[in-house]
């Protein structure tokens, strides 16, 4: 994550571009948005956050370890257990380290293997995705595994890795960003990245001073920005947005 910021910070600097007006991320993109803005807070204007992923160990667990999202998608989630409980040698070691687990095989020197792993983790988040799920749909991205693989992988390691960041620092360091307008389109419905985690951030930044920030739970859509809820919500908020930073531009 710092190196992809880095990263980001160079092409705006290549590009000449003072500050960036807007930055915004959906999901993954949510936290790499937040951890750009924390590291250059001088150099956003605003922030636009779709799906709140803030990395927290509570968030990785309820996604991939503890059976979270049992509750509303138990199929989903059993589907993804299964795979690796079908593929074991020690199940019982396994069980208590899937994300571990799917490394293993997403790492595995035959190919078929990968293409499995792939596969199944990534149909798994498919199935939550959305507020409604078309098995079809599905079943055409997974058609071919092999161009998955590379999803798999680097999530997995992210997810493994505590997205390459210290526990708790997105919330700890929003003191950063209290100057920058913020706005969070969330789905209520949303499976994999948790409301809660929108509604934290958007408490920590009104705790420390943040004069700008809305905050919408979208009934009805859940996590893909193809909901037409949070395409709705997403539309309103950014011209909400366009309005505010045109108004400080003429003062």
């Amino acid at each position: 994550t710092p190196k992809l910021v880095e990263d980001i910070d160079k092409l705006r600097r290549h590009l000449k571009i003072d500050r960036w007006g807007l930055v915004l991320g959906g999901s993954w993109g949510s936290t790499l948005a937040l951890a750009y803005a924390e590291t250059y807070p001088e150099d956003v204007e605003s922030l636009l956050l779709r799906g709140v992923f803030l990395f927290g160990p509570d968030e990785v667990d309820y996604l991939f370890c503890n059976g979270g999202t049992y509750g509303q998608n138990p199929q989903a989630w059993e589907t993804y257990c299964q795979y690796i409980q079908d593929t074991s040698q020690g199940w019982d070691r396994e069980q208590k380290n899937l994300l571990g687990a799917y490394w293993e095989r997403l790492q595995s020197k035959d190919p078929s293997v990968r293409e499995a792993a792939a596969s199944a983790f990534v149909g798994y988040e498919l199935s939550i995705s959305k507020a409604y799920i078309d098995p079809a749909v599905i079943e055409e991205y997974l058609g071919t595994p092999s161009i998955l693989i590379p999803f798999a992988v680097m999530e997995v390691h992210y997810m493994l890795n505590a997205g390459f960041m210290r526990r708790g620092q997105l919330l700890d360091c929003v003191d950063r960003i209290k100057h920058l307008k913020v706005a969070i389109c969330h789905g209520r419905a949303d499976y994999v990245c948790q409301p809660q985690a929108a509604w934290r951030l958007h408490q920590a930044l009104k705790k420390v001073g943040c004069k700008y920030v809305d905050l919408e739970f979208v009934s009805g859509a859940g996590h893909s920005d193809s909901e037409p809820g949070l395409v709705d919500a997403m539309v309103r908020a950014s011209d909400k947005l366009a309005i505010e930073l045109a108004k400080m531009r003429t003062k």
